[in-house]
């Protein structure tokens, strides 16, 4: 038995109203030094999919913590909460000193689920490619490129929200270079100096700012679900209940070789359920409780009346916050 697509858990999209509000980071590489750098530190917002990113030499907390002050906190103000991963460049004493300072809040994607970072998984391989078709063959001017990279990136027209990110930031498109050669209907249209007609034309132009920003979220909202449909149209559903029995898969042990060791334990017994396919499981030999992030009702076969469930342990960096620490699905527990 082993366990591949069809036994993930149905996704569970999440849509947030305000632009600016939640960013996910991390960080690129390390690539062929150019000019001295070796990352690419990336920020994503998860509403407007506006990326703000920056080469660097190192992949260290001091890069990382005044990059967000002067790229996000100065031009785009203090947002309310940051995705990361389990770098150790973004968990340590000196970002939850800083995040707690701002009043962000730290969510963290751990090793066995970094969908909850996706946004920034997803634009991390838009801009490789990018960087791909612009960098010269020796593929040592990625950084000079970057920029281009952000420009063309911000541009594009983006599926998921019906519309370009640069339009749903500033509330219109982006004038190019190509669009003076094909002589566009803003390059050869007069200023308005009626100044008062100009100052009402301005406030259609911000309701219609709100106006694109709903849209943009319908849209996305949309996107979501149909992709979600997909996803969980090819997997394999079943549902747990209390009581039941379970194997449980060490992932460890998934690329060991030795084909006579088995890569599932002794039946464990369900002892309580949670939100998004979680279980909370125990060991009837020693009584030991477990709560893994499962495989939940996506099961692939079962063995009588013995059902399937993945079990990943934790590797939590050292010197964190217990509020840091603390997952959503135990938030979630605890607040019950």
């Amino acid at each position: 038995m082993t366990i591949g697509q069809r036994s993930e858990i149905p996704q569970q999209h999440v849509l947030f109203s305000e632009i600016f509000d939640v960013w996910g980071i991390d960080f690129m590489g390390p690539f062929l030094v150019s000019q001295g750098n070796f990352y690419i530190l990336l920020v994503v917002d998860y509403v407007s999919r506006w990326v703000e990113a920056k080469a660097t030499k190192a992949n260290d907390v001091k890069i990382v913590v005044e990059f967000l002050k002067s790229n996000i906190f100065c031009k785009f103000s203090v947002l309310k909460a940051l995705i990361s991963d389990q770098g150790s460049h973004f968990c340590n004493c000196v970002m939850a000193t800083l995040l707690e300072k701002y009043g962000v809040v730290h969510r963290i994607a751990i090793a066995y689920h970094p969908q909850t970072n996706g946004q920034a998984e997803v634009f991390n391989g838009e801009i490789k490619k990018l960087l791909q078709k612009m960098e010269n063959p020796s593929r040592n001017n990625w950084s000079c490129v970057l920029e281009d990279a952000l420009w063309a990136h911000s541009t594009i027209y983006q599926t998921p929200l019906g519309m370009s990110t640069y339009r749903i930031v500033f509330g219109k498109a982006c004038h190019l270079p190509v669009e003076i050669e094909h002589r566009a209907y803003w390059t050869i249209k007069k200023c308005n100096m009626v100044y008062d007609k100009a100052g009402q034309e301005r406030k259609l132009q911000l309701q219609e700012l709100e106006e694109l920003r709903l849209e943009a979220y319908e849209n996305s909202w949309i996107y979501k679900e149909k992709v979600k449909h997909f996803h969980d149209s090819r997997i394999l559903r079943k549902e747990f209940k209390v009581g039941q029995k379970l194997l449980l898969f060490y992932s460890k042990l998934k690329h060991i070789t030795d084909k006579l060791r088995s890569k599932w334990d002794r039946p464990f017994v369900v002892t309580n359920m949670f939100p998004y396919g979680v279980v909370e499981v125990r060991d009837e030999a020693n009584n030991r409780t477990f709560k893994p992030y499962c495989e939940g009702p996506n099961l692939s076969s079962n063995v009588g009346e013995v059902e399937i469930v993945e079990l990943i342990e934790l590797v939590i960096p050292e010197n964190l916050p217990e509020e840091i620490l603390e997952s959503p699905h135990e938030q979630i527990h605890n607040n019950k």
